[in-house]
């Protein structure tokens, strides 16, 4: 072994995990996280929610704790984000220039929100949420009577929606789609979420763009695509996310839509090689699930920065051990994503892929009610997802699971 550290790149949930899965597996030497953020790992689905409304919270209410096992051997270089990897010297580089050596590397940098698809001429109030200091920014300006425009109409948006709505704030959710969230949960029970937020006086406007901005210093209006005007002091781009890959450009590693990884979190390069040293988790890593098929995809599930960073953690241990990691790795990894999303008193939990489907059935109660709906490819059971009656949702998770795999 040598001495150089396990270098975990991106002080995410997905770090942190990996970090002390490594520790459970036996690995006891230095580990360095290198983070883009000034904070230490926290939870991020509070920041469309309780923190994005609620004065005074900040990293103290969403940090996660640091483990007694991370008390020891762990150095934290934050707010320095990494340009380069080096894969032949085992070495990244961070934007200072500053060299970091790894015996083994994680890369856990994560996801970044899509830009504004128009230009923004210098106008402020326009908002992302994906970090802390992006909900504090935002939280801010969702005062009561603002004109907030939400583009967008996935989980944040809507979770956006829900809490400005709640702010009091006069909320219009412009989006290229029929309804909203109709990629995770169709057409049904996305038409009965727009109800919903319909009720909270959240309008839509479906089927549009932006097209122009209107504002001396900061947005005063926007325009739409169909020619629609809408008065605006704060504007909201949710239109989905991509992977932070950049600083990976030349490393030699598949970074096409995030990381390509083996069944045991290993990075593949584009030459079709797994590299043993080089690990890639969270929402950033793209992998095969064979409890639904054997097509590579990046998932971005809230549970599975915890499941990719217990599975890396176990295979770091090995490697750095110098353990044959071929065995572990073929078992398989077979994770059942799961979402949640909590928006005014709806409660939204899935389990599986339900954006796989192509048809849907209501098996109990009903959509403007508490309800559950199975998700379907062709006659295989995909997904599941309910409003409420969450023993029932619960109790799905077996229908999932596969004998061969490890979870």
């Amino acid at each position: 072994m040598t001495d150089a550290p396990l270098l975990i790149v991106g002080a995410s949930m997905a770090g942190l995990r990996t970090a002390e899965g490594a520790r459970r597996a036996g690995y006891d030497g230095p580990i360095e996280f290198l983070g883009a953020e000034a904070h230490a790992p926290y939870n991020r689905p509070p920041l469309s929610k309780e923190l994005l409304q609620t004065e005074g919270h900040g990293h103290d209410e969403v940090a996660f704790p640091i483990r007694s096992a991370l008390e020891q051997g762990v150095t934290w270089t934050l707010g320095r984000a990494a340009a380069s990897l080096d894969a032949e010297r085992r070495v990244v580089v961070d934007e200072a220039g500053v060299e970091h050596p790894y015996s083994s590397l994680v890369i856990a940098t994560g996801l970044r929100p899509k830009p504004l698809p128009i230009p923004s001429h210098g106008l402020g109030g326009i908002h992302v949420l994906r970090t802390l200091d992006d909900a504090v920014g935002l939280r801010s300006a969702l005062r009561p009577g603002a004109n907030v425009v939400i583009l967008g109409s996935g989980f944040v948006g809507c979770e956006i929606a829900a809490t400005a709505a709640k702010n009091g704030c006069s909320v219009s959710i412009v989006t290229q789609s029929a309804v909203p969230l109709d990629r995770a949960l169709g057409p049904e029970l996305g038409g009965e979420v727009r109800r919903r937020h319909e009720a909270h006086g959240v309008r839509f406007f479906t089927r549009d763009g932006l097209f122009g901005l209107v504002g001396e210093t900061a947005v005063e209006r926007v325009i739409l695509t169909s020619g629609v005007m809408l008065e605006c002091d704060v504007l909201v781009v949710a239109i989905g996310s991509d992977p932070n890959t950049e600083w990976l450009q030349g490393s030699g590693l598949d970074v096409s839509d995030g990381v390509l990884v083996d069944a045991g979190l290993r990075a593949i390069g584009v030459d079709g090689v797994v590299r043993p040293d080089v690990f890639a988790v969270g929402d950033v890593a793209r992998y095969p699930n064979p409890l639904f098929d054997d097509v590579p995809r990046r998932v971005e599930h809230w549970n599975l920065p915890t499941e990719t960073g217990k599975r890396a953690g176990q295979l770091i241990a090995a490697h750095l051990r110098g353990d044959d990691c071929e065995p572990l790795a073929a078992a398989g990894f077979a994770p059942l994503p799961s979402f949640w999303s909590d928006q005014y008193d709806m409660h939204l939990l899935a389990f599986g892929m339900t954006y796989l489907a192509d048809r849907r059935e209501l098996v109990a109660g009903s959509l403007d009610d508490e309800c559950v709906v199975e998700y379907f490819r062709g006659e295989t059971l995909v997904g599941v997802c309910g409003i409420g009656m969450r023993s029932l949702v619960q109790s799905y998770r077996s229908r999932f699971s596969m004998p061969s795999a490890t979870v």
